[in-house]
């Protein structure tokens, strides 16, 4: 059944209208494929410590988060460093990419696709007014990103072909790799056409827009030292989603990231001893949450200082029914209530948090 069309408008923040959150005003940024050299790494470093509250947040499509932000310079600073190319269509550049697609694994290398498809974007007048949650993806027939729930995806079937998926749908409509880009673009132009009040193409009740429900790959979050061809890349997972200035300008010290959906960072080329010289601890795998309190007003606990960690536990962490953050993957649902938390449904006062996880 498709979701019932929005009744408001999409107030999707950006930079130049940012969301009005409880520390402050929250600005996102948009990294089309989630690739950011490492001038602008540390160019957000910058504006984190300068601009917002000193953290860079990563999100669950590959894009960065400042919040608290405060200096009005903001916007400046990042159409210097190339992160705001195009100021009408900065909020519509949603665009995943399988990250160790040319690293390790996958049926064909996806790089480069995100970036051809940001420059048609912003050079399509008409869809600068896309709503700021539509997305876009290439796969590289792993179905990592597939399975984040794209509206529009290009999905490899082979080294140089793919299929189109329509909020997760197989349309059964083969597509090139050289026309990959192309497609997506025809099918956001079809869309903003037709959407009416819609922000998603599931919303859509005209069956044109559905296809067959395809499977979620297999896949595991790249963390770790991930061996490739030729050397070495690293997955990196900060608690929460959450790098400090300090560790931004650290990971910049290895060249370009890739900022993935599951809040974390693969560096593409790096040595054996990354993590001994990046010096970040453990790898928190499993447990995500929203902000929580006291950045957002809504939540009802400081649900990062109840977080529970443990081998083996995949959870995510919510104040609300919102559930802001939530990964697409299998996990148990923590939403906070009076007095405690309602897990998978089931209510437990916060002493026996622990206990019940």
């Amino acid at each position: 059944m498709p979701t019932p069309a929005r009744v408001r408008a999409d107030a999707c923040p950006g930079v130049f209208a940012p969301h009005d959150a409880a520390d402050g005003p929250l600005a996102r940024v948009r990294l089309p494929g989630g690739t950011v050299s490492a001038v602008q790494l540390r160019a957000l470093a910058d504006c984190a410590e300068a601009c917002g509250d000193g953290d860079l947040h990563l999100t669950s499509r590959g894009n960065v988060q400042l919040r608290g932000v405060t200096e009005p310079g903001l916007a400046a600073r990042l159409t210097d460093a190339g992160l705001l190319p195009s100021p009408s269509h900065e909020r519509v550049r949603n665009v995943l990419a399988s990250p160790l697609s040319g690293l390790r694994g996958g049926l064909a290398d996806v790089r480069g696709l995100a970036a051809a498809l940001d420059l048609l974007l912003r050079s399509t007048p008409e869809l600068a007014s896309l709503p700021g949650r539509f997305l876009f993806a290439f796969d590289d027939g792993r179905g990592d990103v597939a399975g984040e729930g794209p509206d529009v995806c290009w999905r490899a079937t082979g080294p140089s072909e793919g299929t189109l998926l329509l909020a997760g749908g197989d349309t059964g409509r083969r597509v090139a790799r050289a026309d990959a880009v192309e497609a997506l673009v025809e099918v956001a132009l079809e869309f903003g056409r037709v959407r009416g009040p819609a922000w998603r193409v599931a919303e859509l009740d005209d069956p044109a827009w559905r296809g067959t429900p395809v499977p979620r790959g297999a896949f595991s979050v790249p963390a770790g030292l991930i061996e490739r061809d030729g050397g070495f890349a690293a997955g990196v997972v900060p608690r929460f989603g959450q790098l400090s200035a300090t560790q931004a300008r650290a990971l910049a010290e290895f060249g370009t990231a890739l900022v993935t959906p599951w809040k974390s960072v693969v560096l593409p080329d790096v040595p054996a001893d990354v993590f001994e010289r990046l010096g970040f601890g453990d790898v928190p795998l499993g447990t995500s949450a929203c902000i929580g309190r006291p950045g957002c007003a809504k939540s009802r606990a400081d649900v990062r200082a109840d977080a529970v960690f443990r081998p083996g536990l995949r959870a995510h962490f919510s104040g609300c029914e919102r559930r802001c953050g939530k990964p697409s993957q299998s996990h148990v649902d923590v939403v906070a209530e009076a007095g405690g938390y309602r897990i998978d449904g089931r209510w437990v006062p916060l002493d026996e948090l622990k206990g019940n996880l």
